[in-house]
């Protein structure tokens, strides 16, 4: 049913909610909130109301990277989008063409050897496909033209990159939206600086409507938080592939909370699909979450399913988007195909900027007319 519908282009954000009037802030946006098949409609502000004393929130910190850079292959201009660090120094990249509008368009990946000359003097080796699967993204190696590895303002093995993209970089950007943006507009309130410089290439996103000021109305609810990193590489914006293994890390200050909300009353409530594969990832097969770091390869379908996870809260992804397959491990297609007719019917808008979708567990008969705090 919902995999079958398509997207209207109207209903792409095309900038950010605090640009769409005067005095909006980056949660003036709509929430749809699914508990089973039941969908209600809401402001994101009214969040705190949904929730109650004894909830988790799984949120992500990692930040955004400024990871999209100009270059050349011979005479054509190319967009390099770089994506994933690897452990020996080389980065997983994305070759797209410039389309006319300050947006790109995808191209043919390789073949190895492939040169792409970058800013300052900086040159980018294409070496070899990440993965068979598609020929989308590669491992580069970056240089600078006469060998030697630019400097940067960072140490570490990762740090000729990082300094390009500081110096050179501006956040990925895709065709639906209206025009650049600063790379503040892409962090969200829980982002931190990684010890290494390390971070995401695109947002993630359904952390964006967050404040402060919510944050702080959450916490006086008897709401908690359990930070949790996961470093996201650059998505398939025309194939809609599988993730990919990323950098995660799962503190063991965190495992703890969950572990708690999960013996106690609360709820465990993912916030976006990378909140889900980090600590998805860091779970043993009794639903005990562990402290964790390292690479993962995890893709949550419904044949999987979910541990710890009782609820996610997310953006609203295309009907071809594989992020679609973990919902429906949280919440049944029923419920997902339910909830995304509500979504297209009510014109809520989609992508990083967009509107968001609340998955709650379908409330017990005896609980289903309990005010809002109740436990």
């Amino acid at each position: 049913m919902t995999t079958a519908l398509r997207v209207p282009e109207e209903l792409s954000a095309r900038v950010p909610a605090e640009q769409r009037g005067k005095g909006l802030d980056r949660d003036a946006v709509r929430l749809l909130v699914s508990r089973g098949t039941e969908v209600s409609h809401h402001g994101f502000a009214e969040l705190p109301g949904l929730l109650r004393t004894g909830d988790l929130l799984i949120v992500n910190t990692s930040p955004t990277l400024a990871a999209a850079v100009d270059g050349r292959i011979g005479h054509a201009r190319v967009v390099v989008h770089f994506s994933t660090r690897g452990g020996d120094g080389r980065w997983a990249v994305e070759v797209r063409d410039p389309d006319g509008r300050g947006t790109t368009r995808a191209r043919a990946g390789g073949p190895a050897g492939t040169e792409v000359r970058l800013p300052g003097g900086v040159r980018l080796v294409l070496e070899e496909p990440l993965t068979g699967r598609s020929p989308r993204l590669w491992w580069g190696r970056v240089s600078e033209s006469g060998g030697r590895v630019p400097e940067a303002d960072v140490p570490g093995p990762e740090a000729d990159v990082l300094g390009l993209l500081g110096r050179h970089g501006r956040p990925i950007r895709y065709s639906y939206t209206e025009r650049d943006q600063p790379l503040s507009a892409y962090q969200t309130v829980f982002a931190l600086p990684a010890a290494d410089g390390a971070g995401s290439a695109e947002m993630p996103s359904a952390a964006r409507p967050f404040t402060a000021r919510l944050v702080a109305a959450l916490v006086s609810r008897g709401v908690q938080f359990a930070p949790v990193t996961l470093h996201t590489g650059v998505a398939s914006a025309e194939a809609h592939e599988p993730p990919y293994p990323e950098r995660f890390a799962v503190p063991e200050t965190s495992a703890r909370l969950i572990n708690a909300a999960r013996a106690g009353d609360g709820r465990v409530v993912a916030v976006g699909t990378t909140a889900v594969r980090a600590v998805e990832s860091a779970t043993d097969a009794d639903g005990v979450v562990r402290a964790a770091e390292g690479w993962t390869d995890l893709v949550v379908t419904p044949e999987r399913g979910v541990r710890v996870v009782d609820g996610l809260l997310t953006g609203l992804h295309e009907p071809e988007a594989s992020h679609l397959l973990m919902l429906e491990a949280v919440a049944g297609r029923a419920a997902i195909d339910r909830g995304y007719d509500a979504a297209l019917r009510g014109r809520y808008l989609w992508h990083e900027f967009g509107d968001v979708h609340l998955i709650l567990p379908e409330e017990a008969p005896h609980t289903e007319h309990c005010a809002s705090n109740c436990r």
